[in-house]
């Protein structure tokens, strides 16, 4: 008997699938998820190593809920674009640094799509893709907030993991994202990190997201809340019994930083 394996949209609860549709923007698989056909608020959203852009459909139904459209996009090497070699732990900061430099490209596509409003968009992602949203916003861009889920600005705590292996110290310094924090444009910023987070330290997260306070006009719009134990495996992926909150909180972070008035939508 030949069984027909199932997409990965297919898996998208119904809710979801009603309101979305996969497309790809240059080499960039997408899952878009609009309300409807009229420019609005969203948020690019990049997964973690080893997932895909279907992962969470939770978060995504809050974003629609909430009057946000959803962009969420494969990293290099993953879901759409599978490819084994990219997924092992010492090419991250490849795959990293190209998600980056990819995001103008989505973003243009995004535009000619028409139900993505790019002056008031949002950026994040969770782990590697939260580490691709901190180097895209080194550079000039038009993002009003962003979200950063156990992702790392202070590559100095993950020296000696793969991610920094064959690295020499011209090169890490290049990509340290503390080493250019003065390029890092005052938008509002929610980060969320287990204190025991075996594969991103605390540490470092803590004191990239101090350094953004200490050069903000806003210091009050730059929020870091952790967790002690969330029961996620490594306490990394995922947060565990905190999942439903830490969705709930960076949507309304989101929302409130887009100015989105649900009586207006």
């Amino acid at each position: 008997m030949i069984r027909m394996m199932r997409s990965r949209f297919d898996t998208l609860p119904r809710r979801l699938k009603e309101v979305s549709a996969e497309i790809t923007i240059g080499a960039v698989p997408c899952l878009l998820s609009c309300i409807d056909t009229k420019p609005r608020p969203f948020i690019l959203w990049m997964h973690g190593r080893t997932a895909d852009k279907e992962l969470d459909p939770g978060r995504y139904l809050r974003y629609i809920r909430r009057g946000i459209n959803v962009c969420a996009v494969d990293l290099p090497g993953h879901g759409a674009r599978f490819d084994a070699g990219l997924q092992e732990p010492q090419q991250v900061l490849q795959v990293i640094m190209s998600m980056a430099d990819e995001i103008d490209g989505v973003l243009d596509g995004l535009e000619s799509h028409g139900s993505f409003d790019l002056a008031h968009g949002a950026i994040g992602g969770m782990s590697a893709g939260g580490m691709a949203t901190i180097q895209r916003l080194l550079r000039p861009h038009q993002f009003k907030v962003a979200v950063l889920e156990a992702a790392t600005g202070d590559l100095s705590s993950m020296r000696e993991k793969p991610i920094c292996v064959g690295l020499n110290a011209d090169e890490f310094d290049e990509v340290n994202p503390m080493n250019r924090v003065e390029n890092w444009a005052d938008i509002p910023v929610i980060s969320i990190h287990s204190r025991h987070d075996e594969w991103i330290p605390f540490a470092g997260q803590k004191t990239f997201m101090n350094a953004l306070k200490e050069k903000s006009m806003h210091p009050e719009t730059i929020e870091f809340i952790s967790f002690d134990r969330t029961g996620a495996p490594y306490e990394h992926v995922g947060f565990g019994r905190e999942s439903a909150f830490v969705k709930e909180v960076q949507v309304e972070f989101v929302a409130k930083h887009l100015r989105i008035d649900l009586e207006n939508l």
